[in-house]
């Protein structure tokens, strides 16, 4: 790895003022300070693995990154590995006994997410709005295919969304419609098939007395789900909108009610009009 070399402390040989970041969410990237540094992709499926897997065992991480390989021999090539990644002070690690993992001067982009997610989860607003949107709006490690990758990629994306959907609905609860909306319209794009979002949508708009808003949100959603899905929203995302589409299906329903009439009268008329003709008495 290589950067422009940092001035180390005389007592631990790390970066005076130093600002590590790892950054796996829309990619690769380990920055020092203003500078990237370059990492062979070897040594990245390490790091990567490392910062996903804080405090994890070298069995496991040997075994995530050497799946085809013996025990023996996936360890060995995480001890080559580990060494080459102790040579250089751009991303430092933390062995204790059998486990390894970033030094805490190394910031994780993923780590904010989750954190973020967990403030939410446990009903505090996030400290920073616009931040906690755009958290995760990237996924986690494109163009990876790893099977750690993907589990992890699909776990952070469900967390995310829940996230924002969960920050959409203490949003609306509060009264707060347009960041409510925000949130909202920041989960639907980011799964736009995904029901929650557009729920929401509707309901936000309901809140705000905008009937028309909430029926154009709910007809986008169920057109896009016939066309993609061949699907139709579910009755609850339907209930929400009960009381409002009801008339407007009674009005645009055809009736046949006037022929119906004509139908009855005809019918009953015809018989009169043969008993009169047969009537020997007339």
């Amino acid at each position: 790895m290589a950067a422009v070399p940092p001035t180390p402390t005389p007592t631990t040989g790390q970066p005076h003022d130093v600002d590590i970041r790892l950054h796996l969410l829309g990619g690769f990237r380990l920055t020092h300070g203003d500078t990237p540094v370059s990492v062979p992709r070897g040594l990245q499926r390490i790091i990567a693995l490392i910062g996903l897997r804080p405090g994890a065992t070298r069995t496991h991480l040997a075994g995530l990154l050497w799946p085809e390989a013996t025990e023996e021999r996936a360890l060995s090539s995480l001890r080559t590995a580990l060494w080459r990644l102790r040579q250089d002070p751009y991303c430092p690690l933390t062995t204790a006994a059998d486990t390894v993992r970033l030094d805490p001067l190394v910031r994780v982009d993923v780590d904010l997410l989750v954190d973020t997610a967990g403030r939410v989860r446990d009903g505090h607003a996030p400290g920073d709005a616009p931040e906690a949107l755009a958290a995760g709006r990237h996924d986690l490690l494109p163009g990876w295919y790893d099977d750690w990758v993907l589990a992890d990629r699909e776990r952070l994306r469900q967390l995310r969304l829940h996230m924002l959907e969960q920050v959409a609905g203490q949003h609306l609860a509060a009264g707060r419609h347009g960041e409510a909306l925000e949130a909202a319209l920041e989960a639907m794009a980011a799964e736009p098939l995904r029901e929650t979002p557009h729920r929401l949508v509707v309901r936000i708009h309901l809140a705000e007395g905008n009937a028309f808003e909430a029926v154009h949100a709910y007809y986008v959603y169920r057109d896009l789900l016939l066309r993609e899905l061949r699907l139709e929203p579910s009755p609850a995302m339907s209930a929400l909108l009960a009381e409002t589409l009801d008339p407007i299906r009674r009005a645009s329903r055809p009736t046949s009610e006037p022929r119906r009439h004509m139908v009855t009268r005809a019918a009953s008329s015809g018989p009169m009009t043969m008993r009169h003709r047969t009537d020997p008495g007339r």
